[in-house]
């Protein structure tokens, strides 16, 4: 009984900066794996990045040296700094959270991040 919610998404210009936090609410549950990924319209999600409760960190091509993931295990938050963002960074982003197994406990809600002038 896991319950992830997302904020801080929203309009910024071309080269600006967002931080996004995701909290993750409930009782009876350990996380080892929390991720952001993002939703293109029409496209299937594709993976931004993930880290462990060890903070191991994996991030994806397009975000590299421009993104950064972090967590706090005390407050079981997962934050994203999003840095020099492009207009294709433009999409909802989600954050997840499984268990040392694999099992994903939930998914957030979305919070939508538009990179425009």
């Amino acid at each position: 009984q896991v319950q992830l919610v997302e904020s801080g998404g929203g309009l910024v210009q071309p080269g600006g900066s967002l931080r996004l936090s995701c909290v993750a609410s409930g009782s009876g549950f350990s996380i080892y794996l929390m991720g952001w990924y993002r939703q293109f319209p029409g496209k299937h999600r594709e993976l931004v990045a993930t880290i462990t409760s060890g903070d191991i960190t994996n991030y994806a091509d397009p975000v590299k040296g421009r993104f950064t993931i972090s967590r706090d295990n005390a407050k079981n938050t997962v934050n994203l700094q999003m840095n020099s963002l492009k207009p294709e960074d433009t999409a909802v982003y989600y954050c997840d959270a499984k268990s040392v197994s694999g099992l994903r406990y939930a998914w957030g809600q979305g919070t939508l991040v538009t990179v425009s002038s």
